[in-house]
């Protein structure tokens, strides 16, 4: 087991490397990043988070251990810091591919580090990933996370009926055969000039690892995707409550507009709110004005709405 190094953040997060079997494309890693809280507790969040990204949300991580939560982010295999230079960005043919590095590091957090509650939040396309896992671990009778916090979670594709079903069907074809074929598509920057510093924004964030224009999508990638929004839509048991975080609209754009940095232009929100119900038996859905896709890196008075919408849910739970 490599041991805990300085991280990209700096002070005081850490990382470690978390080795994972070679796949077709050779040696696999993933990266666990940690901030600890001011004192010692049994609780810890567990980060996950969306396609073409990484973990540089440090405000994120500064608002959990202010509440007392160990902080741990988990950087999944060929994303971030664990992409590998001979690695297809971001792929998989499988989401449970992923299912190896989460339970790696749930069991670090608990057994090794011994936390006994951790709650896992997710963004986006983690935010479908992490629920799916989180079932199969019920299923195989192994405890999962004591509650989640999903951030724009990805539950759907968006577009026409025919698209998601007709679609779906072809796709479906196309990612077994050329799960490589990059699927034609229309990329804008918008979203990432919004929030990056150095256009429109107030974060940064390494480029390389988030392209402002994304990774190409493939379809072995996308195929793996609609399989697990197939699975969610028939209904699943994340085996603790939910709190799903999402923007009071959409915007679908290509150019820019006054509009962008105060709407979801990512993902359908109505979808979200659609299928959240498939999640468990109790979840809830908080909206908000103004928000973005990634809602934590809202404009500075809808984040604060956040963070107080999370910190009383975290209160809730009453965890140790």
């Amino acid at each position: 087991m490599s041991e805990a190094t300085a991280d990209v953040l700096g002070v005081p997060f850490v990382a470690e490397v978390i080795e994972l079997p070679d796949d077709s494309e050779g040696t696999v890693v993933a990266t666990l990043v940690h901030s600890p809280a001011p004192s010692r507790s049994g609780r810890a969040v567990l980060y996950v988070h969306g396609f073409c990204d990484y973990f540089f949300q440090r405000g994120l991580a500064e608002f959990c251990t202010s509440l007392g939560y160990d902080f741990y982010a988990l950087d999944l295999r060929k994303y971030g810091r664990s992409l590998l230079p001979h690695q297809t960005p971001n792929f998989c043919l499988d989401l449970d591919e992923y299912n190896d590095e989460l339970d790696e590091a749930l069991r670090r957090i608990t057994e090794r580090d011994g936390h006994t509650d951790v709650v896992a939040i997710a963004h986006s396309t983690g935010g479908l990933v992490v629920p799916l896992w989180a079932d199969q671990r019920r299923l195989r009778g192994l405890p999962g996370p004591s509650a989640f916090v999903l951030n724009s979670p990805w539950f759907d594709l968006q577009g026409s009926f025919l698209l998601r079903t007709v679609g779906t069907r072809a796709l479906d074809t196309v990612g077994a055969r050329r799960p490589y074929q990059v699927i034609p598509r229309n990329v804008s920057a918008v979203y990432g000039e919004s929030i990056h510093r150095a256009h429109r924004g107030e974060w940064d964030f390494d480029t390389a690892w988030k392209p402002m224009e994304s990774f190409p999508v493939r379809a072995g990638w996308l195929r793996a995707v609609r399989r697990g929004h197939r699975k969610l839509h028939r209904g699943i048991e994340a085996g603790a409550p939910v709190l799903v975080l999402a923007s009071r609209r959409t915007l679908f754009t290509a150019v820019w507009s006054q509009d962008v940095p105060s709407a979801d232009v990512v993902l359908d929100v109505e979808q979200m709110a659609r299928w959240s119900h498939r999640l468990g038996s109790l979840v809830t859905i908080a909206r908000f004005d103004g928000a973005v896709h990634d809602v934590f890196l809202s404009a500075q008075p809808v984040r604060d709405q956040v963070y107080a919408t999370v910190r009383r849910f975290l209160a809730a739970l009453d965890l140790d």
